[in-house]
């Protein structure tokens, strides 16, 4: 247990330095099992460890949806859910800032990447918000917490880890997500409407459009239709799994991207390439995580833990609210990736042994990983729109995010509260 829990500080103390995520795992996992267990054992394992993620089945949903999110961000889909978005959302007061997240929303559901969703955003609204006199804080924070719902929404990479790290049916974790993501978009939208009413020269009107530019305007939204119903459908239906719904996904996302001849060979090489570095770096981040919950598992640390919550006497849903809190705490330091790799492989086992289903857990450990995409100070979405709105402030966009951490806040407590908006699909399905 001793070696365990020295293993986890270790960890925490190296991505805090920002050492890679990666590196830090893998090496202080097999440190830490060369000690308690003898190095030969530790290689062995490390080589089994990689070699059955390798050959993993579930695995190879991974880079097949990444891929596809690649594609469609190139073909320019961004851009059209927002003109349509804007059609129908941007004559009302924050009508500009309503359209962003409904954009973030959409694009999120074939993006799967919180990062990639405000990059994009950033480019796509926030010329459009600024022309019409936004804030910097709202239209920057719109796009801040938009992204975040890249994370839930399915297909959502974060919830494709924890599925791999906990064994957990990726596709009932995707159908588990939709509604708690629905539900995050209505309390986006109520706050920014809220924040339109209070301060009304934050978010002026936009322009108005007739009913004929309005149904114009979906013609554009096809493709993000389609693949939405291919994937989501298609799992819910039975028809298909998570893995074979992202080849799905991947390859029709192809055949749509040269139908519309939007992206040019040198396009798609950047596009492969991409999607190749990221699965690869996803990868080494995986094999080091998993090498980690074996630590955990076999060093006592777990069970000591566990132990450890029992004789503390909370309550069930006072021990969530203690493990979500300590996500919560985390995400003020640590970014959300991390903080999944880390501690997830530290709580199932307590969240089992208390009969919770991981299926609930894994969207309010996401839920609690998006409030840390934009808590200060260590807000991972609020560095990307920095970097790509370099004449925004820190204090602006953490200002203007206030009203949205607050709903989030609101969303964590209702869903631990009430399971069944994150089960009732599955158990329909079932």
């Amino acid at each position: 247990m001793i070696v365990g829990f020295s293993a986890l500080v270790a960890v925490l103390l190296l991505t805090f330095l920002r050492v890679p995520l990666a590196f830090s795992l893998l090496t202080v996992s097999i440190v830490a099992i060369g000690i308690d267990m003898g190095f030969d054992t530790a290689l062995t394992m490390t080589s089994m460890t990689i070699s059955e993620a390798v050959f993993s089945y579930e695995l190879a949903v991974v880079p097949l949806f990444i891929l596809m999110g690649n594609i469609l961000s190139r073909s320019g889909i961004s851009a059209d859910l927002f003109r349509a978005a804007n059609a129908w959302f941007g004559h009302v007061k924050g009508g500009l800032a309503l359209s962003t997240m409904v954009t973030c929303a959409g694009f999120s559901a074939v993006c799967g990447s919180s990062l990639a969703t405000a990059a994009t955003m950033a480019k796509v609204a926030y010329p459009s918000m600024k022309k019409y006199g936004y804030s910097d804080g709202l239209a920057a924070a719109s796009i801040a917490a938009g992204g975040t719902l890249g994370i839930l929404i399915p297909p959502s990479i974060i919830l494709m880890i924890y599925g791999i790290l906990t064994q957990t049916n990726i596709g009932h974790l995707f159908i588990a997500g939709v509604i708690p993501g629905l539900l995050g978009l209505a309390l986006y939208m109520a706050a920014i409407y809220v924040v339109a009413l209070l301060k009304p020269h934050s978010a002026p009107r936009g322009s108005k459009t007739d009913i004929n530019e309005k149904l114009t305007s979906l013609k554009g939204i096809w493709p993000f239709c389609l693949l939405f119903l291919l994937i989501i459908g298609g799992i819910y239906a039975k028809i298909f799994t998570a893995t074979e719904a992202a080849g799905m996904g991947a390859g029709f996302a192809l055949l749509i991207a040269l139908f519309q001849k939007r992206i040019s060979k040198e396009g798609f090489r950047e596009i492969f390439l991409e999607s190749a570095f990221i699965s690869v770096m996803l990868y080494c981040v995986l094999f080091g995580a998993m090498l980690f919950a074996k630590l955990i598992s076999f060093s006592g640390l777990g069970e000591g833990l566990l132990g450890w919550v029992q004789s503390a006497g909370l309550s069930s849903y006072g021990l969530i609210f203690a493990i979500l809190l300590v996500f919560l705490l985390l995400g003020c330091v640590l970014d959300s990736l991390a903080i999944i790799l880390i501690c997830v492989p530290l709580f199932v086992p307590i969240v089992v042994a208390n009969g919770f289903d991981l299926v609930w857990f894994g969207i309010l450990v996401v839920v609690a990983t998006e409030i840390a995409l934009i808590t200060p100070p260590i807000g991972m979405n609020v560095f990307v729109i920095k970097a790509t709105l370099p004449n925004v402030s820190f204090p602006a966009i953490f200002k203007g995010l206030i009203p949205f951490i607050g709903v989030d806040i609101l969303r964590l407590i209702i869903l631990v509260l009430f399971p069944s908006i994150s089960l009732g699909l599955v158990y329909l399905m079932q």
